[in-house]
């Protein structure tokens, strides 16, 4: 069985709680795996073009067609966003659009394929894990599992986080907050 883990953050992986989670879940199943980080890539959303209607491939030409072939391949998912205003970010949202390539004609290309949904937010990312199972069911791909868990949010290193008072530290912590390390949200505790 192969497994293939996309991490929807456009942070680098290795400071994405995304990316974290999605990794440590891949290598906990044991099994063969490829992650994929969406950073840096340019996938845009679908545009209805219906040029996928006769044969199932999306025609927009970006990072989705690489992507393509990992996707048929894998017998599994494990697909990670991060929660921006309680939804999934544009650019896994994106991605996940463009699997309506896969559907015409009864496409079953995905059919009886397992995923795993994950979230990850400044509160919580069970809106993203909601988002990512829906987009599954449309491809008759079932969601076994969804991990939601708390991270970071830019607000506590934009610079300002501890005097904006629309910024997240604020309303979590309170008024006069002084942002130090160790009240950074880790998604690995």
């Amino acid at each position: 069985m192969k497994i293939l883990g996309i991490s929807g953050s456009a942070r680098a992986p290795e400071t994405s709680g995304v990316n974290k989670v999605v990794k440590t879940l891949l290598e906990a199943t044991g099994l063969d795996y490829e992650l994929v980080s969406l950073r840096g890539k340019i996938i845009g959303g679908c545009i209805a073009c219906l040029g996928c209607v006769k044969d199932n491939v999306c025609k927009v030409q970006d990072d989705m067609a690489a992507l393509r072939d990992k996707i048929i391949g894998a017998d599994a998912y494990v697909i990670g966003a991060p929660n921006y205003y309680t939804g999934l970010n544009a650019l896994t949202h994106a991605l996940l659009e463009r699997l309506y390539q896969f559907r015409h004609q009864e496409g079953d290309t995905l059919w009886g394929k397992l995923a795993v949904a994950v979230g990850i937010g400044a509160s919580s990312g069970q809106c993203c894990c909601a988002d990512i199972e829906r987009f599954m069911a449309y491809n008759f791909v079932e969601t076994i599992a969804k991990v939601s868990g708390q991270g970071a949010a830019s607000c506590y290193s934009c610079g300002h986080g501890g005097t904006c008072r629309v910024g997240v530290p604020i309303m979590i912590h309170g008024e006069g907050v002084k942002i130090t390390d160790d009240m950074i949200p880790d998604v690995t505790q």
